[in-house]
């Protein structure tokens, strides 16, 4: 711990300059005390860093001198990809790895980039969890990660739809996806894909394993994801829509929006269109509908028609009276 803190100043005073004792304790949370004896320590080692007083004081580097150990160490390096999500790098445990090579990364760059890199990071912030959701609890993400960088087999304990299964697998690789976390995995021969919060306990074993050589992980993910989103509508409603009412089918998902748009008539005198909308079944269908409220007029199929029918007549009727049941 010591030694990365002494390494990790090092790095700091190289990137950025002049740094006062309390800049520093400030950014590796300890003590200004600490912070002199570890600047004694670099003295001690043939570091020329000097001290500056005054109000603009702090430590620095003597002028022109560079360090020699910027090379990145290989979880170094392998955490760069997480470069702009610290949330999910502490999530994966990489918060310190990622911290060190990022360091070393602006230690490395010439003195009048260094300005440019520190505005980019300071201005752009992804959070890739979706407004008013939390982030899945995630005992079992750091072993599944050590699984996936070792390539060794994992044995684990699923839950699906209340059933608990027992699974050995072969971990390919983890993706993030709507500030949810899958691992993609081999199972027998075949590839499949599990959500880590659902995972119960998981063990990664001695066994190691044989990731197929033309697997790329990103392109399985695009093709499968395709597939499943195609695969969820298996029903179809004919409507009459309003143009506010097209301007929100977009909440309802990209797909649906793209297919209603392309199967469009032509608008009425009012701006009113009738098109084809993809829907899951059609219970959801009469949840999605009533998202569009008065914009939307369900046609058919006619078994569709009458179930809207029916739960708009029931919604009508609880808001009739005025009067709340307790």
């Amino acid at each position: 711990m010591l030694a990365s803190r002494l390494l990790s100043i090092l790095m700091l005073l190289q990137a950025r300059g002049r740094m006062s004792a309390a800049a520093l304790a400030e950014e590796f949370e300890v003590s200004v005390r600490t912070i002199h004896r570890d600047i004694d320590q670099l003295s001690a080692a043939g570091i020329p860093v000097y001290a500056e007083r005054g109000r603009s004081g702090g430590f620095a580097l003597m002028d022109g001198y560079r360090t020699k150990l910027t090379g990145l160490t290989q979880p170094e390096a392998e955490s760069l990809f997480l470069a702009g999500l610290p949330g999910p790098a502490a999530q994966l445990g990489l918060s310190d790895v990622l911290h060190a090579a990022r360091l070393k990364l602006m230690a490395a760059l010439p003195a009048n980039m260094q300005p440019n890199a520190e505005r980019i990071a300071s201005r752009f912030h992804l959070d890739p969890v979706s407004w008013f959701k939390g982030a899945d609890p995630l005992p079992q993400l750091q072993t599944v990660a050590q699984g996936v960088w070792s390539e060794r087999f994992l044995k684990l304990r699923y839950r699906n739809n209340g059933e608990i299964y027992a699974r050995r697998l072969g971990p390919l690789g983890l993706v993030l996806k709507g500030g949810v976390w899958y691992l993609v995995a081999m199972s027998g021969k075949s590839i499949r894909t599990y959500r880590v919060a659902q995972m119960l306990d998981v063990e990664v074993t001695d066994e190691a394993f044989a990731r197929p050589k033309k697997f790329d992980l990103a392109e399985h993910w695009e093709q499968s994801s395709s597939a499943y989103e195609a695969g969820v509508y298996r029903e179809e409603a004919e409507v009459r829509i309003s143009p506010k009412g097209l301007g929100r089918l977009e909440a309802l998902g990209p797909l649906v929006a793209a297919a209603a748009t392309e199967s469009a008539g032509k608008p009425d005198r009012n701006g009113w269109v009738r098109c084809r909308v993809p829907l899951e079944n059609f219970d959801l269908g009469v949840r999605d509908m009533l998202r569009l409220g008065e914009e939307v007029e369900v046609l058919g199929p006619p078994t569709f028609r009458a179930q809207m029918a029916k739960t708009l007549r029931a919604v009508a009727a609880r808001y009739a009276t005025g009067e709340t049941k307790s």
